[in-house]
């Protein structure tokens, strides 16, 4: 016998239980407890559920607004299929081959359009327009399933040929489509309920494309002003263009490579592109005999360690003598280390390392005077003391590796004429198909968790528990000093995500569905089910990715 209500206990702020009809759907829950910040989903006994759900058993409910990870994550999603509504409806279906959601840029998206498309400042105006009409109107997002074999059908119709290429290779027999009044389109994950959440965005002309600015999780309902990061964009799109030099621009094409070629001459040609870059970034370094300090940083397993020997071995090749310094071994003791607004030990910021001595270390090296670097032992979490003295002659050159090595304050007793700053980072250049990026945080995410386990012991559920924190301290000590390097290297692999999908998936699936993680382990799960595995006896022992899964010839 059906119940005629259900108790609903509600987890946002205090505790409360409340009696509902049997039926009621999560929206009108939603708009009951709605505050200043937009309700979008909601976590029904700990699962992610869009707000279109009706409640049919007793549960327990916690609201998602645009100001948490998956809240702003949907609205982004929701955001993207409603631009290319409101593109095809300008355009027309007819004269568009290929629209291209590619990678951040500012606060937003770069795009591209393929086709017989003038894509000048009249052309945006409309489609902007288009979109704020289409937001006006409340246009429900609704989701529908359908087969896989159908879904396959339905993309070739439409011409998104990497979607039909995508679904080859589905193991699920269903498919989740979403459409706004009547265009239909696929997205890896969940979206919001009606067009009506979507009125802060704005378009802007850049490059041969256009950027869709949206809000950011700290001021959800405000679309900040657009400041493209050149530099950055210039690496992002020669990342793209390896893709596409390569042929394999979306999972599915890596798929179908994988399968018809094998995966051997990838690697090679993949870690030759690396090598090549590597090997130029010396070349730089060595034309110019004033650079003896090399200041490599980046954010969370980007391969800083590897590239840093790799660097090294291009630059003796140059007749130079290069020596590594992890600035991580000026770590003050661990009982000195500041704490965060939580109370918790804050690794990440500046004041945990000992900069006063890192910079009296590195000026006495280049007054050519011996120093007994330090080297922290983490175990006890103190600084030790090297016995063996270093001191640095005519060609010798210091390689100094860490997350603050682009900011001025932790080298500021160094002569600036005397550095030359490089940031990594691992910007995929694959999407999962035209409109649905690669996060370049989950690739990241998932080598840390591969790394942590094999070198740690530290579980899947530890590693995710701590990246937002990570996170945090990358926005707030690395991110701002990107532009301020001289070059830019990518550290990512255009195979690496079927390599560490064999390493990650085992450790996913160990988090329980009682925890709290359970849900990003089950998205990132969902993420490398659209890859084929590959081995990884065919990395070579130099890679970067050797940093991650291991047996690497740097004993990291």
């Amino acid at each position: 016998m059906e119940k005629e209500y259900i108790q609903v206990s509600f987890e946002n702020g205090n505790i409360e239980r409340k009696s509902y009809p049997a039926g009621i759907r999560l929206l009108d829950l939603a708009k009951e407890y709605q505050k200043e910040d937009d309700i979008v989903l909601a976590k029904v006994n700990g699962r992610l559920r869009e707000l279109y759900l009706q409640l049919t058993e007793d549960c327990r409910i916690s609201f998602i607004t645009t100001r948490q990870q998956e809240g702003m994550a949907a609205y982004r999603r929701s955001m993207t299929l409603l631009l290319l509504k409101a593109l095809y409806h300008q355009a027309g279906h007819e004269h568009i081959h290929r629209v291209g959601i590619h990678f951040s840029v500012s606060s937003g998206y770069y795009c591209t359009v393929d086709g017989d498309v003038t894509l000048d400042q009249d052309f945006l105006d409309k489609v902007e327009a288009r979109m704020r009409e289409l937001v006006a109107q409340k246009v429900p997002i609704d989701k529908k399933t359908i087969g896989t074999d159908d879904a396959i059908a339905l993309f070739s119709h439409y011409g998104m040929k990497d979607k039909e290429k995508l679904f080859h290779y589905r193991r699920a027999s269903k498919v989740n489509i979403y459409d706004m009044g009547g265009f239909e389109d696929y997205y890896y994950g969940y979206m919001i309920p009606d067009t009506s959440y979507l009125g802060a965005f704005s378009l802007h002309l850049y490059e041969d494309g256009f950027v869709l600015q949206m809000p950011q999780r700290k001021d959800p309902k405000t679309v900040p002003a657009f400041e493209p990061e050149n530099k950055m964009f210039r690496v992002r799109k020669e990342s793209l263009k390896w893709g596409e030099m390569l042929e394999i621009p979306t999972v599915g094409l890596l798929n179908d490579y994988i399968v018809h070629h094998g995966i051997h001459d990838l690697i090679l040609i993949q870690e030759a592109l690396q090598e090549k870059k590597i090997a130029e970034i010396a070349g730089k370094i060595a034309e110019n005999p004033d650079k003896k300090i090399i200041m490599i940083a980046g954010p969370s397993s980007s391969g800083k360690t590897t590239f840093s020997h790799r660097l090294s071995i291009q630059l003796s090749a140059h007749g130079l003598r290069p020596h590594p310094i992890p600035v991580d071994n000026y770590f003050v003791n661990r009982e000195d280390t500041p704490v965060d607004e939580d109370g918790k030990p804050n690794y990440e910021c500046l004041e945990a390392i000992d900069v006063q001595q890192f910079n009296d270390d590195m000026n006495a090296l280049l007054a050519g005077k011996s120093v007994h670097l330090p080297v922290f032992d983490f175990v006890s979490g103190k600084r030790m003391y090297s016995e063996k003295e270093t001191k640095l002659g005519k060609e010798d050159i210091l390689v100094i590796e860490g997350i603050h090595c682009l900011n001025d304050q932790l080298s500021f007793a160094l002569p600036k004429e005397n550095k030359f700053k490089i940031y990594v980072s691992a910007l995929t250049q694959l999407n999962v198909d035209e409109h649905n990026r690669v996060p370049t945080t989950d690739g990241r995410l998932l080598r840390r968790i591969v790394r942590d386990a094999r070198t740690r012991g530290t579980t899947a559920k530890a590693t995710i528990s701590m990246w937002p924190s990570v996170r945090r301290g990358e926005e707030s000590y690395i991110f701002p000093y990107q532009e301020q390097a001289d070059v830019m290297f990518n550290s990512a692999l255009i195979y690496e995500l079927a390599v560490l999908k064999m390493y990650a998936e085992p450790l996913l699936f160990g988090i329980g569905r009682e925890e709290p993680e359970y849900q990003e382990a089950k998205r990132l799960l969902k993420f490398l089910d659209y890859f084929v595995g590959i081995p990884s006896e065919s990395v070579p022992m130099n890679s970067i990715l050797r940093e991650f899964i291991g047996g690497g010839c740097f004993q990291i």
